[in-house]
C-alpha cells in the first residue's frame, strides 16, 4: 500500500512546531514564513490555542448538526462583529467548501448558473470552485461543464458587458490572489464591480480564504476595498491548522432548510479552534501587527536594495523579481532553513508567517534574500 502521489513535496519530515520554529525528525531547526499555504495564524501550537482545544476534547469533540452546538453561535456573533452589515453563518470544513457552497448559494438565490472570475484566480478544487479557477490542468472534464468567464482585473469593459446579460449568478474575487501571485484590483474596479454588481443582480462573492482573519492587515481584505459582498468565504487562518471553513451570507438572503449540508461542518473542536484564534488576535493585537510589519518589509526592502517588486499586503506579501525564483526558494530552504512559498507566477516569493511574526523575523528574511539573490 502506498500514498497516491499527487504533491510534489520537500524531503523533510516535520516532528514538532512552537511559534515559528519548525523542528525535523532529524533534529534540524527551521523558521516557518509560510505557514502552510497561510494555515497558521497565531503562530504553531500557541498555548491558549492548545488549551481551548483540549479542554474541548476533554468533554465533547463531535456530534453532528442535529444538535445545538453553542459554540457556532458565539463564533456567528464575533465574526459579525467584525462587519459593517448583518451576516448569518454556515460552517463547513475547507475553503474549496466554503467557496462550492457561496456559488451554490448564489445560483440559488439568482437562479442563473455563470460565474465571472479573474485571471490568475484559485478558488479551490470541488467541482464549481475549481472550475472557477485559472487553471485549466486542474479541471477534470466533469468539472468543465460549469460556465466560467475570466477576465482580467481592471477591464471595466468585459465585466459591464458580460454582466449586463444578467446571466451571472455571482462575481467571485479574491482581492489578494494568493496562488496567482498577490495581484489586487484597484480601488476604483472594485467601486466599478459593486456598482455592476447591484445595477444587474449579479452576486458577489469576496474569497477571503487565504486573506481573512487579519492576513491583508484587515480583519478581511475585501474591506480595504469597500466591496459589498453577498457572501464572504473563509477558511485557512480561520482555525490555525484545525480544518474549519466557513460562509458569511449577507442577512438579505434568507435560508432555505436543506439547501445546504454538512456533517463535520462547525464540529465542537473546529469552533473552538476558530475562537481560539480570534481570541488570540484581538489580545495581542495581531492585525495592527501584520499592518506594522507590512510598512517594516518595505522598509527593509528599500533598505537593502533589494530589486524586486513588493506585492501584497499586511503579511500576505511577496517579492516579484521579474525573474522565475526557484533556485532562490531552494536556497532559502537548504542553506537558511527558511520556508517560503511560490505561486503560479514564478517570479513571486510569497511570505505568509504567522501574526505574531516579529521584525526582527521579517529583517532576517530579507538579509537572507538579499544575500541569495
Amino acid at each position: 500500500m502506498s500514498l497516491y502521489q499527487v504533491y510534489a513535496q520537500y524531503p523533510i519530515e516535520l516532528a514538532s512546531a512552537k511559534g515559528m520554529e519548525l523542528t525535523d525528525s532529524n533534529g534540524v531547526k527551521y523558521t516557518d514564513y509560510y505557514g502552510g499555504h497561510a494555515v497558521i495564524s497565531i503562530g504553531h501550537s500557541h498555548p491558549h490555542y492548545v488549551k481551548a482545544l483540549t479542554e474541548q476534547l476533554e468533554q465533547i469533540g463531535f456530534y453532528s448538526n442535529v444538535v445545538l452546538n453553542r459554540f457556532q453561535e458565539e463564533l456567528a456573533e464575533r465574526l459579525n462583529a467584525k462587519l459593517n452589515e448583518d451576516y448569518t453563518l454556515f460552517l463547513c470544513n475547507s475553503g474549496a467548501e466554503a467557496n462550492e457552497n457561496a456559488l451554490k448559494l448564489a445560483s440559488f438565490k439568482t437562479g442563473r448558473k455563470k460565474i465571472l472570475a479573474f485571471k490568475g484566480s484559485f478558488h479551490g478544487r470541488t467541482s464549481a470552485a475549481v472550475a472557477a479557477t485559472d487553471n485549466p490542468s486542474i479541471v477534470a472534464p466533469i468539472n468543465a461543464g460549469h460556465e466560467v468567464d475570466f477576465i482580467p482585473f481592471g477591464d471595466r469593459k468585459q465585466l459591464e458587458q458580460l454582466l449586463a446579460t444578467e446571466q451571472y449568478c455571482s462575481v467571485i474575487i479574491e482581492t489578494i490572489q494568493g496562488v496567482g501571485g498577490l495581484d489586487q484590483p484597484s480601488l476604483d474596479f472594485a467601486s466599478e464591480i459593486n456598482e455592476q454588481c447591484k445595477k444587474t443582480g449579479t452576486l458577489l462573492i469576496a474569497d477571503e480564504v487565504q486573506s481573512g482573519f487579519g492576513r491583508s492587515g484587515s480583519f478581511f481584505s475585501f474591506q480595504r476595498f469597500d466591496l459589498e459582498p453577498d457572501f464572504i468565504s473563509m477558511a485557512k487562518g480561520m482555525g490555525n491548522g484545525f480544518p474549519i471553513g466557513g460562509v458569511l451570507i449577507h442577512k438579505k438572503h434568507k435560508a432555505v432548510k436543506s439547501e445546504l449540508g454538512t456533517t463535520f461542518g462547525g464540529n465542537y473542536l473546529a469552533c473552538r479552534a476558530a475562537l481560539a484564534v480570534l481570541d488570540v488576535l484581538e489580545e495581542e493585537n495581531l492585525i495592527a501587527n501584520a499592518r506594522d510589519l507590512e510598512a517594516h518589509f518595505r522598509s527593509e526592502v528599500d533598505r537593502l536594495g533589494i530589486e524586486a517588486k513588493i506585492k501584497g499586503a499586511g503579511l500576505m506579501i511577496g517579492l516579484d523579481f521579474g525573474k522565475p525564483t526557484a533556485a532562490l526558494r531552494k536556497a532559502l530552504l537548504e542553506e537558511s532553513h527558511l520556508f517560503v512559498g511560490s505561486s503560479s507566477n514564478p517570479n513571486v516569493v510569497r511570505i505568509l508567517p504567522p501574526l505574531n511574526c516579529t521584525k526582527e523575523a521579517i529583517s532576517t528574511l530579507l538579509s537572507e534574500i538579499k544575500r541569495l539573490s
